[in-house]
C-alpha cells in the first residue's frame, strides 16, 4: 500500500499571499500606500515597528480595521488540459492597536493582528486532491510593546509576540477510498520585535525594524480518517475511531524592514520600503504521529515533506496627498517574490511572484480618522512540477483586497 497520507502538510499555507506565508494586512492606510511602514500618525504603526509609537502626535491613539480578501487560483493539467479552480470564501483579516505615552519619552502599546491565515477550497475532482481539498486556517498575534525616545529625533522599541493558531485541513486518501482531516486548535508560538524610528527633521521619517521567527508548535493535533473500513485501522496505526494524534513545528520566519517617508511639500509625501524574509530556514516539514504510519510498509511514524524555501525580498513604494485638511488620496505599487522554485511547488501554498497596485482615500475629522483602501494583485503564472507530490502543470491567479480602518487620537 502506498503512502496513505502522501501529501499531508501542517500549517503550510498559513498565508498564501505576499511571497509565501506573510499577509501584509495590518493597516488600511498602509495597504493604500503599498504596505509601506514609516507612518507614525496613529497606533496602526505598532505592528510594523514598536519604536514608531513614540512619534505618534497624540498622547493616546487607537486604531482598528478589517479587510476582505477575494482570491482566485487556477491549475491546469498539461496532460488533460483540464483546469481546476479554487472556490475560496472571502477572507477577513482584522487588526487593532492602542498606544499611550505614559511620560514624554516613554510609550506603551499593544497590537492585535491576524497576519497568517486563509480558507482555500479546490474543485473536488481536481488532480491534487490528495494534497489538499480544503484548508481553513486562523492565526492571532498579540504584541505588547514599549518605546523609548533616546533623543527628540530617535526612538527604540521592543515587543513580545505571542501567537496562536487553528488548522482544519481536509484531503482525499484515494488509496483507501477515504477522506483525511487534520485539526489543531491550540498551536502556539512566541517571538519578539525590535525597531528604531528616526525623524531627523520634520520632513523625513525612517523606520528600521526586525521581527524574529515564531516557531509555531502544534502539540494537540488530531488526524482522522473517514469513509474507510475499520478493518484497515490497525494496519494504518489508527485507533478504533480511525484517528491518531500528531505534533509538528512550523517556523514563521524572520523579517527585516527598512522604510522611509519624505514630505515633498506639506501636503505631499512619498514612502518606500524594502523587506527581506528569511524563508531559507523552512527547508522541510516533519509531522510526528503517535501511532500512525504514513507509509504502512514502514515502521516510521514521521512524515517528512521537503520544502527548500529560499530567502526573498519585496519592494514597495507609495504616496499620499492631502487635498485639504480633511481628505487625502493614496496610491502605491509593490513587488513580492515567491519563496520557492517551480520544482517545489505545492498547491496548499500557491505562491507566485506578485505585482500589486494599491490605492485608497482617507478622511480626518478632528480626532477621528476613516481610511478606505483596495489593491489588485497580479500573480505571475508559473509552470510548476513537484516529483515528491507527483504534480505538475500551470498555476495562475489573482487577488482583490479591500479594507476599512478607523483611528482615534483624542489628546
Amino acid at each position: 500500500m502506498k503512502k496513505v497520507f502522501l501529501s499531508i502538510t501542517l500549517f503550510a499555507s498559513m498565508a498564501t499571499y505576499a511571497g509565501g506565508f506573510r499577509i501584509s494586512l495590518q493597516g488600511v492606510k498602509q495597504l493604500a500606500m503599498a504596505h509601506t511602514s514609516a507612518h507614525a500618525e496613529d497606533a496602526s504603526i505598532a505592528f510594523f515597528n514598536p519604536a514608531g509609537i513614540a512619534f505618534i502626535p497624540s498622547k493616546l491613539s487607537v486604531a482598528a480595521g478589517g479587510f476582505g480578501v477575494s482570491t482566485s487560483m487556477t491549475f491546469q493539467n498539461p496532460s488533460t488540459l483540464q483546469s481546476y479552480k479554487t472556490e475560496s470564501p472571502l477572507g477577513t483579516p482584522v487588526y487593532a492597536a492602542v498606544a499611550y505615552k505614559i511620560v514624554d519619552n516613554v510609550s506603551l502599546g499593544f497590537s492585535f493582528t491576524t497576519p497568517y491565515g486563509s480558507h482555500l477550497i479546490w474543485d473536488k475532482d481536481w488532480s491534487g486532491r490528495e494534497i489538499v481539498q480544503e484548508l481553513n486556517l486562523q492565526s492571532f498575534f498579540f504584541q505588547p510593546m514599549v518605546s523609548v525616545k533616546l533623543a527628540p529625533w530617535i526612538a527604540v522599541g521592543v515587543s513580545y509576540i505571542h501567537a496562536t493558531g487553528k488548522l482544519d485541513w481536509t484531503k482525499t486518501a484515494t488509496q483507501v477510498n477515504g477522506v483525511a482531516n487534520l485539526k489543531d486548535e491550540k498551536a502556539k508560538g512566541n517571538g519578539f520585535g525590535l525597531g528604531f524610528y528616526f525623524r531627523p527633521n520634520e520632513n523625513l521619517d525612517i523606520s528600521v525594524a526586525y521581527r524574529s521567527p515564531v516557531n509555531m508548535k502544534a502539540s494537540n493535533g488530531i488526524v482522522k480518517l473517514t469513509n474507510v473500513s475499520p478493518a484497515l485501522y490497525p494496519n494504518l496505526g489508527l485507533n478504533s475511531q480511525g484517528s491518531d494524534s500528531f505534533t509538528a513545528n512550523l517556523p514563521l520566519v524572520d523579517e527585516y524592514t527598512i522604510g522611509l517617508t519624505y514630505k515633498l511639500t506639506p501636503q505631499w509625501s512619498v514612502s518606500g520600503d524594502f523587506n527581506y524574509y528569511g524563508w531559507e530556514q523552512y527547508s522541510k516539514l516533519d509531522i510526528h504521529f503517535a501511532n500512525m504510519r504514513p507509509d504502512p510498509s514502514s515502521n516510521s511514524h514521521v512524515y517528512s515533506s521537503p520544502k527548500n524555501f529560499k530567502n526573498t525580498k519585496s519592494y514597495r513604494i507609495g504616496t499620499q496627498y492631502w487635498f485639504n485638511n480633511i481628505v487625502a488620496g493614496r496610491l502605491g505599487y509593490y513587488y513580492d517574490e515567491s519563496p520557492y522554485d517551480d520544482q517545489y511547488f505545492s498547491p496548499e501554498t500557491p505562491s507566485m511572484n506578485n505585482n500589486s497596485i494599491t490605492g485608497g482615500i482617507g478622511f480626518k475629522f478632528k480626532n477621528f480618522g476613516i481610511d478606505l483602501a483596495a489593491s489588485y494583485n497580479f500573480f505571475k503564472s508559473r509552470n510548476v512540477s513537484n516529483d515528491f507530490y507527483g504534480i505538475n502543470g500551470q498555476i495562475k491567479g489573482n487577488a482583490l483586497i479591500f479594507g476599512l480602518g478607523l483611528s482615534y487620537n483624542p489628546f
